[in-house]
Formats: C-alpha cells, sequence, structure tokens
C-alpha cells in the first residue's frame, strides 16, 4: 500500500529503542491497510451479528503480517534508503536496529499473526495475507528497481486488504469482494504516481523506476488522469451489482470527479503543488466512498 510517506525521522520523537521499533512498524501505513480490510470485514457481514472477539484478532493479525511485510520492505531496501532523503531517518539505515533484530521481530509477527487468523478467522484469510505480503515484499520491492511495472503489481497487494476483510468475515470469495477490490486498485495509480512524482528526485536517485517512462511530463499527468477516469464507472459497480445503493454511487461519481481536478491541474502547469493536491486528494477518495458504500448498504 503506498501511503502517508511524511519521513520517520519527523515520527519518532526520542531516542529510545521502543520509539524506533515503533518507527519500524510503519504505524500509519499499517493501520490504514488494517482500516481497509475492516472496511471489507463490515461490509461482508451487515447482515450478520458482529462477532467482536473474531474482529479483534481479525485485526491484531492483520497488523502483524502488514507491519512484517513492511519491515521486510525496509530489511530489502536498507541500502537505499540511506541515499533518499525521505527515507534517510528510518531506523535501519541509521543503525538504531539491527537487521538481525529486524529479523526477529518480522519472523514472530509473521508466525503470531498467521497462527491467529488460521485459527481464529479461517484458513483462507491466512492464505491470502501471507499471498500479499510475498507479492508486496519479494516481488513488488525488488521489482521498483528493475521496471515500472512494479506500480501495476504493487497495486494488487494494495487493493487485497478489503477483500480479504470480506473473506474474513464470510469464510469464502465473493463477486461483491472483488467490486471492492477494483476500487482500491484503480484507486492505486493517481495515488501512487502523485507521491512518484513528488519523490521522483530521491526515487531517481536511488535507481527506482516509478512514474511511467515518460517522467514528470504531460503524458505522465494525462496516464494519472485516464486512471482518474476509470474511478467513475468502477465506482459505480458496487451499485449496479447490488452491493450497495444509488447515495453511495452519487457520492463515488463526485468524489471522483473531484479527483480529476488536481489532475487536469497537473496536465495543465506541472507543478508539484497540483502533484501535491492530488495526492491528499486521493488520501480523502478512499475513505470517503468506502464509508458510503458501508452505510449505504446498511439502509
Amino acid at each position: 500500500m503506498f501511503f502517508l510517506t511524511m519521513p520517520t525521522s519527523v515520527l519518532v520523537q526520542n531516542d529510545s529503542k521502543i520509539a524506533h521499533f515503533f518507527a519500524l512498524l510503519k504505524f500509519r501505513l499499517s493501520a490504514f491497510v488494517v482500516f481497509s480490510g475492516l472496511f471489507g470485514y463490515f461490509i461482508a457481514e451487515t447482515a450478520l451479528q458482529t462477532d467482536w472477539k473474531k474482529v479483534l484478532i481479525f485485526t491484531l493479525g492483520s497488523f502483524m503480517i502488514t507491519a512484517a511485510a513492511n519491515i521486510i520492505n525496509q530489511m530489502i531496501e536498507v541500502r537505499l534508503d540511506k541515499v533518499m532523503k525521505r527515507t534517510e531517518g528510518r531506523p535501519l539505515p541509521m543503525g538504531k536496529i539491527s537487521m538481525e533484530e529486524a529479523l526477529i521481530l518480522t519472523v514472530l509477527m509473521m508466525i503470531v499473526g498467521s497462527a491467529l487468523l488460521f485459527i481464529f478467522v479461517n484458513p483462507l484469510t491466512a492464505a491470502l495475507t501471507l499471498f500479499s505480503l510475498i507479492l508486496y515484499a519479494f516481488v513488488y520491492t525488488p521489482l521498483k528497481q528493475i521496471s515500472t511495472v512494479a506500480v501495476f503489481v504493487g497495486a494488487f497487494p494494495g487493493a487485497l486488504p478489503p477483500l480479504i476483510g470480506w473473506v474474513a468475515a464470510r469464510g469464502e470469495l465473493h463477486h461483491y469482494a472483488l467490486l471492492i477490490f477494483a476500487v482500491q486498485f484503480i484507486w492505486q495509480f493517481p495515488h501512487f504516481w502523485a507521491i512518484a512524482w513528488l519523490g521522483d528526485e530521491d526515487y531517481t536517485k536511488a535507481g527506482m523506476k516509478m512514474l511511467p517512462k515518460s517522467g514528470k511530463s504531460p503524458a505522465t499527468a494525462l496516464h494519472i488522469l485516464t486512471y482518474n477516469l476509470f474511478l467513475v464507472p468502477i465506482g459505480l459497480m458496487p451499485w449496479y451489482f447490488g452491493l450497495s445503493g444509488i447515495v453511495s454511487a452519487i457520492i463515488a461519481t463526485v468524489m471522483a470527479l473531484l479527483f480529476m481536478l488536481p489532475a487536469l491541474e497537473l496536465i495543465r502547469t506541472g507543478e508539484r503543488k497540483a502533484a501535491l493536491k492530488l495526492m491528499f486528494a486521493s488520501f480523502l477518495y478512499l475513505p470517503v466512498v468506502q464509508m458510503a458504500y458501508y452505510f449505504d448498504r446498511l439502509i
């Protein structure tokens, strides 16, 4: 998932070991992933009685696996993080946490998180969560230095949380789960390319191929707008197939249109300010639309 990329050095306000371990977890990113998973869980069980013990275990297990994936990402990229301004303050490149300590923490969280999901939620949820970790940490992460296709590959684990949440609640895949997966999948592209535009100098320095081959250009901005446009029909699919109602369809359409405005500005100006607006618009779009789907399904 590509989200909340404030440099870690800003987040850690003291030099304690606990603070550095906390930073290593990428707590805000992990929490956002869990939020998307809970959205999928609750929208799947609107007709069921909530099992709060199961919800709590799903939340904890999901967080542990997500945090483990984030740590593996940092372990693989520790050399690259040292040369990028936005990541040089992370615990591993600074030597505040050793690679051995990071590995031990990762293995423990993977084992405990997987066991919690397998035993107390369901085996399919555990399997999909581990698949997402493998795809993110061991395919997407190294691919960033090889090809721009990394963004496409990374969009899959980035969009899996709501689908996994559905499976956690229902114990099986359903076409409704694929609908909420599709919305988050398409959202990934304008969201991450806005971040990549803002961090292009750092990414280029580290040899990461994050923007399309045209780089920071009107062609790339048009590429971003194309995916913004895709969000209009994709956002209507939950209503069309009966997952949610017309109110959420209207909200999703309005949000998609508003999301286009900074993309249009980026095409026109190519300025950092427009990319920043696009990034913040992406932060707003997904939670608003997901909550609209959920509450509309309750009505």
